[in-house]
């Protein structure tokens, strides 16, 4: 099977109803990153020192060495960064979700007894703070383990919650194949949470961000003062939060760091859009675990066939008769390169016409060919598809008075007569008076024009039927 796995429809044109408690329009994710003492360094038997998200600029790793300023910088985190902002929170009663690392919060107790006593989510960050693409999967799954086990260790309860950040592109399956987490958020794809299918396993995903991110006060192009972070907040706040007061709210998810934003000049522009939006009505501030039990209770997920991943007998079994007995275009839209996009009516349309159009002249007249009169002799007796059938009698051609039927079947012997196929038009478009408009219109059409009509309907009326079949 010809597969493509990345999804790029999502939720696709109509997501749903976010919900949120209480009818708020948007739900405002808080998230702290806790990573130092989880860095790379010599202390931590790292081969390297750190180079990542510091204000260090143009930062290397110095191999077999430490490095004192990156590591007094992320010391800053620790040590200052976070009690400004544990004061800043708890001040404005906002419950926040820590991404933590392991072997930080590890070493770090004072602050892990300030995040439980806040009734703050300790999530994990993984066991270190460090590069996983070109891990193992064995190592990286064995890490998963051992940051679970430390985590429980240290805070007293396992993780539910999982982020790694430097991921690899095993990270999301061997998180969800760990079994224990309500919720991941290594994608970067959406601003709902949605379900990801995983063999047996049904695993929630709360995406997160990296351009509402107080990283970008570390990275090019990015943030030199708090009022940008605060304008890009703002911004960003006002535009789902409008969405929301239309009637699709999201969630807005914000990273922050201890050693970035937690810097006298940056937290204030932190501080001052929090006060914006705690100004407005219908604002809720979760947790990621208290939007995944949201999520979980609303949205439940509910598993349904999906076309990208029938085999083929199945695929040509169902989706056979879209275009009228031409069980040989679903044969070839199934060795296209299909994939989540194509599970539904749009995407599977789109893979079915592709077939269609690519195909001989030859191939496409037989599909013509094998449509239907409208309202002709085998609709009189009742041969016709149960598609076909319900199509003619949607536009009223299964109850046409005696002149109707008459004009009917002189235009049906004309029009084959002069082209070669069938009139086919998409009657669930048109009334009666309309079809006929149209029949005498075409009826003009040289045969070329006339082809390639009929093809543009025929994908309409398969169109059409997949809609059906979805509902």
């Amino acid at each position: 099977m010809n597969r493509y796995p990345r999804d790029l429809r999502g939720h696709g044109p109509n997501p749903p109803d976010a919900a949120w408690p209480g009818g708020a329009k948007i739900a405002v994710s808080i998230v702290l990153n806790y990573e130092e003492g989880g860095e790379n360094c010599l202390l931590h038997g790292d081969a390297q020192s750190e180079a990542f998200l510091s204000d260090i600029a143009g930062a290397q790793p110095w191999p077999g060495q430490r490095h004192w300023n990156m590591e007094s910088i992320y010391d800053y985190g620790a040590r200052a960064g976070f009690w400004r902002l544990h004061r800043l929170f708890t001040s404005m009663n906002i419950p926040v979700t820590i991404y933590g690392v392991a072997t930080a919060l590890a070493r770090s107790p004072e602050q892990v007894a300030a995040m439980k006593a806040a009734g703050w989510e300790i999530a994990s960050h993984g066991l270190k703070w460090v590069e996983h693409r070109d891990m193992p999967p064995e190592e990286e799954r064995r890490q998963i383990a051992e940051a679970i086990r430390l985590h429980a260790e240290v805070v007293g309860e396992r993780p539910r919650g999982w982020y790694t950040g430097r991921c690899s592109m095993n990270t999301v399956r061997l998180t969800a194949e760990e079994g224990g987490f309500d919720w991941i958020s290594d994608t970067y794809d959406d601003d709902l949470p949605y379900w990801l299918e995983l063999g047996d396993r049904d695993q929630l995903v709360i995406p997160y961000t990296l351009e509402a991110n107080d990283m970008r006060f570390a990275t090019a192009p990015g943030y030199i003062e708090g009022e940008q972070f605060f304008t890009y907040l703002k911004d960003s706040f006002d535009t789902l939060y409008s969405e929301g007061l239309s009637g699709s709210a999201k969630m807005f998810s914000i990273g922050l760091h201890c050693r970035l934003i937690g810097r006298p000049g940056k937290i204030a522009g932190l501080r001052r859009f929090l006060d914006y939006a705690r100004g407005h009505d219908g604002v809720w501030f979760p947790r990621r675990a208290d939007i995944a039990a949201h999520w979980k209770a609303t949205h439940p997920h509910r598993r349904i066939e999906r076309p990208s991943q029938m085999d083929r007998a199945r695929f040509i079994a169902l989706y056979g008769g879209i275009y009228e007995h031409s069980p040989w275009v679903a044969e070839r839209a199934w060795a296209l390169e299909l994939g989540p996009a194509h599970d539904s009516p749009a995407g599977l349309a789109s893979a079915l016409a592709r077939a269609f159009r690519s195909a001989p002249d030859k191939d496409r007249l037989g599909v013509l060919q094998a449509h239907p009169d409208l309202a002709g002799k085998l609709a009189a007796a009742r041969r016709l598809t149960v598609a076909s059938s319900a199509e003619q009698a949607s536009a009223g051609l299964d109850a046409l008075t005696d002149a109707e039927h008459t004009a009917f079947t002189k235009m049906n012997a004309a029009y084959t007569a002069k082209h070669g196929f069938p009139f086919i038009i998409a009657v669930r478009d048109h009334d009666k008076a309309g079809i006929l408009a149209a029949f005498h219109q075409r009826l003009t059409n040289d045969r070329a024009t006339e082809f390639a009509t009929a093809c543009r309907q025929v994908d309409r009326i398969a169109e059409l039927r997949l809609q059906d079949m979805f509902k």
